[in-house]
């Protein structure tokens, strides 16, 4: 199934309208929906944050003729950041909406470097997708020690729980985070579509475990999100940085509305509960509206044919499905990886051409690595919880 861009117009700007009840729906099931529904509204949670985000640096950036569009387009992506971030559900515990999140940058960015034509940006895809398979890790380790309940029951065995690259050797300084930019003027458009998403994935985990990390009382825990917080803000350095900085403000406006019709329309191919796929439907259509009215914006001020920047369909969508022998074969080739300036280099150059994250990272862990005391002594098994309740149950009998 295509989306023929160009002439699928979408909902008009001035009809795409809500109401306060019609924002706030029944939420999904933690147990019941599949995984990937909530994947998929992590997700699209984080691309609507980073419309904000970018909609309003560029109003800060730009001259007067952009401000009220750009202002038109953000109030309607302001709903549909809400309605898409209320339907989680309210008994999914902060720490079992971590686990969604890391479930989201294994599936997606495992997704994102298998179609990734660009082999270097593959290669950065995998490279961070081994530090958040590790994130998984630990924080499954956490979910055991501070509520004594197992991950699987978030994840739905769509991923296995084991160490990654350690979070300990994550830490790099910031001369080692930057990548080579892709060329605006000759990248494919599917490359340019996967670095904006994985940028406002990466930009939205940031900026949640920042928000609930505080709310943690044990000191182990809140340790362990500061630790993880800063990994994914390396990730969003590194992410951004594949992004050409040589296109123009409106160039990216026109990739970003671009990347949220295709988001939402492989959210709608691939979505499993009825109501959900209802919602996905109506923002493809609103999306396209706001596509076509920067389409439109590109011909009137920069004289420019949005057909030279964007395919005349779009690309096959992002698969939701368990990437799990992907990631075991990543895992097994690229586990000794390290970065060195927009390089990766095996773990015994390190010392002679990443010499700053050696020093970085052992300054961060001479008072203790968070990440390693949480998983200290834990392995995660299937049907471990149950295990245990019956044992300790078997006791008291006694």
């Amino acid at each position: 199934m295509t989306l023929d861009i160009f002439n699928e117009k979408g909902t008009p700007l001035e009809k795409q309208e809500f109401t306060w009840r019609e924002l706030v729906q029944t939420p999904t099931s933690k147990l019941d929906d599949d995984a990937f529904t909530r994947v998929r509204i992590i997700l699209m949670n984080g691309l609507e944050s980073e419309a904000l985000r970018f909609s309003h640096a560029t109003a800060r950036m730009m001259n007067g003729a952009f401000r009220l569009p750009l202002a038109q387009v953000r109030r309607v992506e302001q709903h549909q950041q809400t309605m898409v971030n209320w339907l989680l559900p309210a008994d999914l515990s902060p720490l079992e909406t971590t686990i969604g999140f890391e479930q989201v940058a294994i599936e997606v960015t495992a997704s994102v470097a298998l179609r990734e034509p660009d082999e270097y940006l593959a290669q950065v895809y995998r490279f961070g997708l081994l530090e958040d398979f590790d994130h998984l890790y630990r924080f499954s380790a956490l979910m055991d020690r501070v509520m004594g309940a197992d991950a699987n029951n978030i994840i739905q065995n769509y991923s296995d729980i084991m160490p990654g690259r350690p979070t300990i050797v994550e830490h790099r300084a910031p001369e080692d985070n930057l990548r080579e930019h892709y060329n605006a003027m000759t990248a494919d458009p599917l490359t340019k579509l996967h670095a904006l998403t994985i940028t406002a994935a990466e930009n939205q985990t940031h900026d949640y475990y920042m928000t609930i990390g505080p709310m943690f009382a044990d000191p182990i825990a809140r340790q362990l999100y500061a630790e993880i917080a800063s990994i994914e803000e390396q990730h969003t350095t590194q992410y951004e940085s594949l992004l050409d900085p040589n296109e123009t403000p409106l160039e990216k406006w026109l990739m970003h509305e671009a990347m949220e019709v295709y988001n939402y329309f492989g959210c709608m191919q691939y979505e499993t509960n009825p109501r959900i796929k209802q919602i996905w439907e109506r923002f493809v259509d609103y999306e396209l509206g706001h596509l076509h009215m920067v389409m439109d914006l590109m011909k009137q001020i920069e004289k420019r044919d949005p057909a030279e920047l964007l395919p005349p369909t779009l690309p096959e969508p992002i698969e939701y499905v368990s990437h799990r022998q992907f990631v075991r074969e990543t895992l097994n080739r690229e586990v000794d990886l390290r970065a060195a300036g927009t390089s990766f280099i095996h773990k015994d150059e390190e010392p002679d051409r990443a010499p700053l994250s050696i020093a970085y990272r052992d300054q961060m862990n001479s008072e203790g690595s968070p990440s390693e005391v949480v998983a200290a002594g834990y392995t995660w098994t299937p049907g471990t919880e149950l295990v245990e309740k019956r044992s300790a149950f078997a006791k008291g009998a006694s």
